[in-house]
């Protein structure tokens, strides 16, 4: 496999002229492509690949889809409502096939309904699942050669890691993939479906690619994957996800690696889903409620301060209101930093599907509120505690209001806060909090 680059950042706005650099497609219509990302940061990252691609076979890239000739869509299938949005998205071209765009859905709705998306909306063109888009320009020689459809629908390939050209999004802030795929049995979960088996990338190919990032300047490396800590080398160095991330930061247990590497950041994302081990067993998870909090205490016993932040579901099948109360005591317990939270979706190919006591929509978007309600006090209190200490931030956004930026500490929290400075997007800064809100903090810029 060729190895990855980077486009220079003159050239991410997609204004530059890329027939210097790159051999022009073969279809003069299909010059210009539009790209709409739903879901995750693997997705993002994903999409990145998929643009490097395009850019390097001669594509320009455009801001709407009435501006392109290609127009893909890379989707999500973790819950129905994103799926609902993408084929009402391809809905909008059912009377517009007359204009002779060539439309394709790219990700995890590409690989759960494969085929079947010819038949929901023959205007489509593309079906390409994650794992293949290493072989996108075949697919698109075959588009710009005539061929009314093309589809890539491999899932166990390790193909997926590198693609010859990335396009990156983010000056400072890099994707980079080491695991693809889940062998794990959730009952509630589409992805080893969408995403594959697991696999892992090779430690010198990540540990390469962390190299060039940092020699273009990048300052932050986000490591990817639906199960990050069940990475496992492929190599003879037979590399565990600990020795990998202390690695990469340039230096043994995940909580000891951030606790002794300033340069590994201080958040740990724990998914736990719910707060009872009767539903955890439903989900097919691989712990109960004791042996998770098990993990809370190691990471709290931390001699470095660990953010903790996770994933909830409301709603699953069967779900009991005492049940949710122990959802509910469970955040009391930990007090998470944030939480990500959802009501429960019923999903394709998955043993949930087959569950009976389903709840009701109107209970699930109950329990839902009332879950973030809870929240939303234990953050507000929290975030509280910060105010009138000092933090480095890396400056990601710059307010529309005038001499306000937003940025994310080493624990991803993040700050609003006031400077004078003109220019401090992608530089490190030291914030001093003066005010908290439930979602974030306020401070100023200590010069």
């Amino acid at each position: 496999m060729s190895k990855p680059f980077d486009i220079g950042l003159d050239r991410l706005t997609g204004r530059a002229s890329y027939s210097e650099s790159f051999p022009i497609g073969v279809a003069g219509q299909r010059g210009t492509f539009f790209l709409e990302t739903f879901g995750c940061q693997m997705n993002d990252h994903d999409s990145e690949k998929v643009a490097g691609l395009l850019l390097s076979r001669g594509y320009q890239q455009v801001e709407t889809p009435e501006a392109a000739s290609l127009i893909l869509y890379n989707t999500c299938s973790i819950r129905e409502k994103a799926a609902q949005k993408v084929f009402s998205r391809l809905g909008e071209y059912r009377e517009r096939q007359s204009e002779g765009k060539v439309i394709g859905v790219l990700g995890c709705v590409a690989q759960q309904e494969g085929e079947d998306i010819f038949k929901r909306a023959p205007w489509v063109s593309l079906v390409c699942g994650s794992a293949s888009y290493s072989k996108l320009p075949e697919m698109l020689a075959r588009l710009e050669a005539g061929n009314q459809r093309a589809t890539g629908l491999d899932t166990d390939t390790d193909e997926t890691f590198e693609t010859p050209v990335t396009r990156r999004d983010n000056p400072w802030r890099a994707y980079l993939t080491i695991i693809e795929g889940c062998d794990k049995a959730c009952s509630y979960c589409v992805v080893p479906f969408t995403r594959g088996p697991e696999r892992s990338r090779a430690s010198d190919s990540i540990l390469r690619e962390v190299r060039q990032l940092a020699e273009l300047g990048y300052s932050e490396v986000q490591l990817l994957g639906q199960t990050v800590n069940s990475y496992a080398d492929p190599t003879a160095r037979k590399m565990r996800f600990s020795e990998l991330l202390l690695a990469v930061a340039d230096v043994e247990g995940i909580v000891v690696a951030i606790e002794r590497e300033p340069k590994v950041c201080d958040h740990v994302h724990l998914p736990v889903q719910s707060g009872s081990t009767r539903v955890l067993r439903a989900m097919q998870r691989t712990y109960s409620r004791e042996e998770y909090l098990e993990k809370i205490a190691m990471i709290r016993e931390a001699k470095r301060p660990i953010a903790i932040t996770t994933d909830i579901i409301v709603g699953f099948p069967g779900e009991t209101e005492s049940e949710f109360e122990e959802t509910l005591s469970l955040l009391d317990e930990v007090q998470y930093d944030s939480m990500f939270s959802f009501k429960y979706s019923p999903r394709p190919n998955t043993p949930s599907l087959s569950m009976s006591d389903s709840i009701s929509e109107d209970e699930k978007g109950q329990r839902l509120a009332i879950l973030q309600d809870r929240q939303r006090e234990i953050q507000a209190a929290k975030n509280e505690h910060f105010v009138g200490d000092e933090y480095e931030v890396l400056v990601s956004g710059k307010s529309r209001r005038e001499n306000q930026w937003t940025g994310y500490t080493t624990s991803h929290r993040m700050i609003n806060f006031a400077s004078q400075e003109r220019e401090l997007l992608g530089t490190y800064v030291q914030v001093r909090v003066t005010g908290a809100t439930p979602n974030g903090l306020v401070g100023e810029h200590l010069t």
